[in-house]
């Protein structure tokens, strides 16, 4: 358990054919019922390019993306879950496309996560814990998958804890747009992603993701706002990402300081005679 603070990290954690507006509102019906998993049929015939609005949606949202070379972060984290309430704060150094490394001071599940640590690269995991029993546990990068469950790689976490959107590969079904908001559907080989964007900046307002195998009833929303500049972006530095599946868990990430492109300010250092795991 005193690992799962990767998972939470990341949760993990998440646009796109399309239909007139007249006929959207069904969309947000569909997936506000408890059963997503019915695929939404859509049979009426644009009255404008959908096509071409909603690709150019695509590449504005696609432009606002974060680029970076290094970026550091102090994060207050809140987590509900079925039978504990926690709270910690993480540390946070990346190399763009090379290293993850996360510090854990606070209190996690019951229990002192005070020193524990982690450096994620392309192809592992590693997980230290510097107090009580001192541990040393090295993974493949498929460990993410296996604790959540979700088709998380190193590319995917990088995205979500930056603020980029993520599981965008599917094929669009839908879309509308309204006074302030730009909702748009579309359906992947594993998710089904309902996509809320502001209709002034394109900035990522929520993200609903719904397993698109009927025989599961996993879910994942999740949520940001509190945008501040940082650099040319806009950073979301409040996030919110809701799992559910045989049970719900939400996380609260609260960005207190988050800067770009200067010296990371973690360090990973394993030390010596620390027992494997």
């Amino acid at each position: 358990m005193k690992y799962s603070f990767a998972f939470l990290l990341m949760a993990t954690l998440l646009v796109f054919s399309c239909r007139t507006v007249k006929k959207t509102q069904a969309i947000q019906d569909a997936f506000n019922k408890k059963d997503s998993s019915q695929t939404i049929v859509i049979s009426t015939s644009p009255a404008v390019d959908s096509a071409a609005i909603v690709k150019d949606i695509l590449e504005k949202t696609v432009r606002r993306k974060i680029d970076f070379v290094t970026f550091n972060a102090k994060i207050k984290v809140d987590y509900e879950g079925p039978e504990k309430s926690e709270n910690y704060t993480a540390y946070l150094s990346m190399r763009k496309d090379s290293i993850i490394l996360i510090k854990i001071k606070g209190s996690f599940l019951g229990i002192s996560a005070v020193g524990l640590e982690a450096k994620i690269d392309k192809d592992s995991v590693i997980l230290v814990q510097l107090v009580g029993e001192k541990s040393v546990m090295r993974r493949s990068i498929s460990y993410l998958q296996e604790i959540t469950q979700i088709p998380f790689d190193f590319y995917t976490l990088q995205d979500l804890l930056i603020g980029n959107p993520v599981f965008m590969d599917g094929n669009v079904v839908s879309f509308k747009a309204g006074a302030t908001e730009l909702l748009v559907l579309m359906v992947g080989n594993v998710f089904k992603h309902l996509l809320t964007l502001n209709n002034t900046d394109f900035s990522i307002l929520h993200s609903k993701l719904d397993d698109v195998d009927i025989q599961r009833n996993r879910t994942c929303d999740i949520s940001l706002s509190a945008y501040q500049p940082m650099g040319i972006y806009q950073f979301a530095t409040y996030r919110k990402i809701t799992l559910s599946e045989k049970s719900k868990l939400d996380i609260y990430m609260d960005f207190k300081e988050f800067i770009l492109n200067e010296p990371l300010k973690y360090h990973f250092d394993i030390p010596k005679n620390f027992r494997r795991k």
